[in-house]
């Protein structure tokens, strides 16, 4: 398996990271089967006119949406960004009938862990500040099959992923791409650098969930705050929400799905 440039850590260095927070689970253990570059006009269109294609939840029982990080050593830097960034999902949502987030993370010696679904940004917060990245290869294909399992038991309206890289067989990523769609349950992945081989397989499984791709990088974070709660949004609330909304980012998608 490639090392794609990540830096590794030894079993021993895993054990001396912090324990995970206690409302999270460990998933169970499955057998294996950069220069940044803001997204263009292009990715974003593209975006949008998958974002245009998926289902929206309803807005009375409001929204399920899992929300999925590599919490591996290169990841550092992104990680406190992304506190802010699902607050503000949570904040984007609250008017139209809430929106239920579990966070899922994976990082170091197989470990991948899920929270509890939560409604508030603050106790999502509380857990996430409670990770510490820590060296691995990637588990996507964990996340995935998480996310089946949860949509099996009650409809699950989105799921996000936010990574880098990708350091496991796209076949068995886009099988298990493939049980989510049966399920549709879109999945919509940030790509944070330029990794191809990443992007290949996020633009695949995006493609098979009918969900949408986008590239960002740290000095892009309003955009993919911008994205992310509009994803938010339309899966609570589907295109009504976004009307009743009256910022920027809203008028902007709202033009964007009518062209």
């Amino acid at each position: 398996m490639a090392i794609s440039g990540k830096d590794k850590t030894s079993a021993a260095a895993q054990a001396a990271q912090p324990k995970s927070p206690g409302e999270a689970g460990q998933l169970p253990a499955e057998s294996p089967s950069r220069s940044p570059q803001v997204s263009s006009n292009a990715d974003v269109s593209e975006f949008v006119r998958r974002l245009q294609q998926v289902a929206p939840g309803k807005a009375s029982r409001g929204g399920r949406l899992i929300f999925a990080m590599d919490a591996t050593m290169s990841r550092q830097p992104t990680w406190d960004m992304a506190l802010a960034l699902q607050a503000d999902m949570f904040h984007a949502v609250a008017a139209i009938g809430g929106l239920d987030v579990q966070l899922v993370y994976f990082r170091g010696a197989g470990e991948c862990r899920a929270s509890k679904w939560v409604s508030d940004p603050d106790a999502l917060a509380s857990l996430m500040t409670r990770v510490a990245c820590a060296g691995g290869y990637t588990q996507i294909r964990k996340v995935l099959s998480h996310a089946q399992k949860e949509a099996a038991t009650r409809a699950v309206d989105a799921l996000i992923y936010v990574g880098d890289c990708m350091e496991e067989d796209v076949d068995d990523l886009c099988g298990r791409a493939g049980d989510l769609a049966l399920r549709k349950v879109p999945v919509f992945l940030f790509q944070e650098g330029t990794d191809a081989r990443a992007e290949q397989a996020f633009r695949e499984i995006a493609r098979l969930t009918k969900g949408a791709f986008c590239r960002f990088d740290a000095g892009s974070a309003a955009q993919l705050k911008a994205l992310l709660a509009a994803v938010a949004v339309y899966a609570t609330g589907g295109r009504k929400a976004l009307e009743a909304r009256k910022d920027v980012a809203a008028t902007r998608l709202l033009q964007q799905l009518k062209s």
